[in-house]
This record gives structure tokens, C-alpha cells and sequence, in this order.
């Protein structure tokens, strides 16, 4: 049962050297900001002149945050 529950819930947050909530909290972050950036794009499609770089500086930050983890 320890095997499981280690493979389920510490192994990868062990690989970048966090804790199974530190590494919830970085995804449940992460993931918000991807929203943020999908309703941004979704502003933008329907009406071209807002929103024109949102979504894209936000995916730059998130890149820039995952680039300097590993």
C-alpha cells in the first residue's frame, strides 16, 4: 500500500524537489492561470481589440515559471 500511495502522490513532487502540497499548490497556480488566459483569449475572439496580449504574456510567464524549476 505504501508503494501506491508513494507512485499516486510523492514521486513526482519529489523530482522537482517538493512536497505533495507544495506541488499542489504550484499546479492549482498554474492551472487558475491558464484559465485566466483562455477566458482572455475567449475576450479577444469575439471582440479583436481587447485582450490583444494578454493570453500570451500570461503563457510566457508560466513558461518562464516552468523553465526555471528544472
Amino acid at each position: 500500500m505504501t508503494t501506491l500511495i508513494n507512485t499516486l502522490f510523492r514521486d513526482h513532487p519529489a523530482t522537482v524537489d517538493e512536497t505533495y502540497f507544495g506541488h499542489m499548490r504550484f499546479a492549482l497556480g498554474f492551472a487558475f492561470w491558464l484559465g485566466v488566459a483562455a477566458m482572455a483569449a475567449l475576450v479577444h475572439a469575439i471582440i479583436p481589440a481587447l485582450c490583444e496580449t494578454t493570453a500570451s504574456r500570461i503563457l510566457t510567464r508560466l513558461h518562464n515559471r516552468i523553465s526555471a524549476r528544472h
